[in-house]
C-alpha cells in the first residue's frame, strides 16, 4: 500500500511538471512573437489636459472706473478718478466646489491699503473743510471794511462838494482849491468802488477754487467709502465657484493677489457644455485639424468615454514647464453632457488623425533594420522577410507588403539570426521608391 501511494506521488509530480512545462513554453512563446494583424487602424495624437467650461460667469473684485456700477459678472464699479490702482489681498474666500446662488458670500478682500487711504482722504477733507470756511470769513471781513471804507469816501466827497458851494464868493484861488479837493475825493471813491469789485471778484474766486479741492476730498471720501463696501465679494448668479488659475497654473485663493488688470476671483462654469484642453507640442501639431474627432476618457471615471470634436488650435506656441518644445494649445468639445463632469479633471484624449479600416500591421518593435536601411522582419518559419512599410501610429506600423494576417513574426531579433532564409528580394524597389 506505502509503495502504491509513492509511485502515484511520483507520477502526479511529473504530470504537474510537464503542465508547468507546457504553461511556460507557452507564455515564452507569446513574449517572443506578435501575431500579423488585420482590421482597424487609427493615427493618433493622444495626450492628456483637463476639462475647462465652454462658457462661465466671471466673480470679480471691485474696478476703479468712470461709471457708477458695472454691468452682470462685471464685478462692482465706482468712479474714481483720484483714486490708484492697488493690486487686492483675497483675504477670505468660500472653498472651490461650493455651489452658491445669486447673492452669496464668495470672498472677502483685504481692506488695509485702501482703508488707510480713507483714513488720510478724510484728514485731507477736514482741512479742506477748515481752509474754505476760514476764507469765506475772511473774505466777509475784507469785504465788510472795504463797504465801510467807501461810505467814507462817500462823506469825503459829499463834505467836498459842501465846501465848492460855499465858495463861490471866495476868491478864485480859493474855489479852484475846493474844486481840486472834491475831485480827488471823487476820484478815490471811484477807486474804491473799483478796488472793491475787483477784492470781491478775487476771494469769490478764491473760495470757488478752495470749494473745488473741497468737493474733490469729498468725492474721493465717497468713492474710497463706496469701494471698500464692495470688498466682500458676492455671486453674481447661481452655479459652482471655481477658482481663477493663473498663466503659471497656479490658482487664485486665500492669500492670492488680484492684479486691477484681471480682477476675476473664481468663475461660476456653465457645466452643461465642457471643453478639453491639452497642449500638443510643435512636432504634432500639423496633423491636428479642427473638426478632427476625438474619444476622451476622464481619469476620475476610467469606465467612461465620450465623444469629441476639435475646434480650435492655438497660431502661436508656448513654453510651457518642464518642456523643452513649444506647445501648442488645443480646445477639443465634449459632445456629451454628463453631470459627472466638473471643471480641472484630468482628461487622456486621443486626437483620430486617419483611420484604415482593413489595414496589415505589426508592432513597430517587430521591424528591424541593416545597414541598407531596407526594413525586414524575422519570421517564426526561420525567414528573414523583406516588407515595405505604410504609416504608424503610437505602437504599431502598417505592413503594405510582404506579410499576410496571422503570421508570427519576432519581437526581437533571434540569436540565430544569421541562419534565416532571406525572402522578399522583389520588394526592394518599391521600398526606394518614393509612395
Amino acid at each position: 500500500m506505502k509503495r502504491i501511494l509513492i509511485i502515484s506521488g511520483v507520477i502526479a509530480a511529473v504530470v504537474a511538471l510537464i503542465l508547468f512545462n507546457q504553461m511556460t513554453s507557452k507564455k515564452d512563446t507569446s513574449n517572443i512573437y506578435a501575431e500579423v494583424k488585420m482590421g482597424l487602424f487609427e493615427i493618433t495624437v493622444s495626450n492628456s489636459g483637463e476639462l475647462i467650461a465652454e462658457k462661465s460667469i466671471d466673480i470679480k473684485g471691485p474696478e476703479i472706473s468712470q461709471r457708477n456700477q458695472g454691468g452682470r459678472g462685471q464685478g462692482p464699479q465706482v468712479r474714481g478718478g483720484d483714486m490708484h490702482a492697488m493690486e487686492l489681498k483675497i483675504q477670505d474666500i468660500v472653498p472651490e466646489g461650493t455651489i452658491v446662488n445669486e447673492g452669496d458670500y464668495i470672498a472677502q478682500l483685504d481692506r488695509t491699503s485702501y482703508s488707510n487711504s480713507l483714513k488720510d482722504a478724510l484728514e485731507n477733507l477736514t482741512k479742506l473743510q477748515t481752509t474754505v470756511e476760514m476764507k469765506i470769513l475772511d473774505t466777509a471781513v475784507t469785504l465788510t471794511n472795504l463797504r465801510d471804507e467807501i461810505k467814507n469816501q462817500k462823506i469825503v466827497v459829499e463834505e467836498a462838494s459842501i465846501v465848492l458851494a460855499q465858495s463861490k464868493y471866495e476868491p478864485p484861488a480859493t474855489i479852484r482849491k475846493a474844486e481840486i479837493e472834491l475831485d480827488k475825493a471823487k476820484r478815490t471813491l471811484e477807486q474804491k468802488i473799483k478796488g472793491y469789485a475787483l477784492t470781491s471778484a478775487r476771494t469769490v474766486a478764491d473760495i470757488n477754487h478752495e470749494k473745488l479741492h473741497l468737493s474733490q476730498g469729498t468725492r474721493l471720501v465717497n468713492d474710497l467709502q463706496e469701494f471698500l463696501a464692495k470688498f466682500t465679494v458676492t455671486a453674481p448668479a447661481s452655479g459652482m465657484v471655481i477658482y481663477k488659475k493663473e498663466r503659471n497654473g497656479n490658482k487664485r485663493k486665500a492669500g492670492s493677489m488680484v492684479n486691477p488688470f484681471d480682477r476675476v476671483i473664481a468663475t461660476l462654469p456653465d457645466l452643461s457644455a465642457m471643453i478639453s484642453k491639452i497642449y500638443v507640442n510643435e512636432i504634432e501639431i500639423s496633423k491636428v485639424k479642427s473638426g478632427q474627432k476625438v474619444i476622451i476618457s476622464i481619469d476620475a471615471f476610467p469606465e467612461k468615454t465620450f465623444n469629441g470634436e476639435v475646434i480650435s488650435i492655438a497660431n502661436v506656441g508656448e513654453q510651457l514647464p518642464n518642456s523643452d518644445a513649444k506647445m501648442f494649445e488645443v480646445q477639443i468639445k465634449v459632445k456629451e453632457s454628463d453631470p459627472t463632469l466638473r471643471p480641472s479633471m484630468t482628461t487622456a484624449n486621443k486626437i483620430i488623425i486617419k483611420t484604415y479600416n482593413d489595414a496589415v500591421f505589426i508592432p513597430t518593435e517587430c521591424v528591424q533594420a541593416g545597414v541598407d536601411s531596407i526594413p525586414f522582419v524575422y519570421e517564426k518559419n526561420r525567414t528573414k522577410q523583406i516588407v515595405v512599410l505604410g504609416e504608424n501610429n503610437e505602437k504599431n506600423v502598417i505592413i503594405e507588403k510582404g506579410l499576410e494576417p496571422g503570421t508570427l513574426v519576432y519581437i526581437t531579433p533571434p540569436s540565430d539570426a544569421e541562419e534565416f532564409r532571406l525572402k522578399g528580394k522583389e520588394l526592394i524597389s518599391g521600398i526606394n521608391q518614393p509612395r
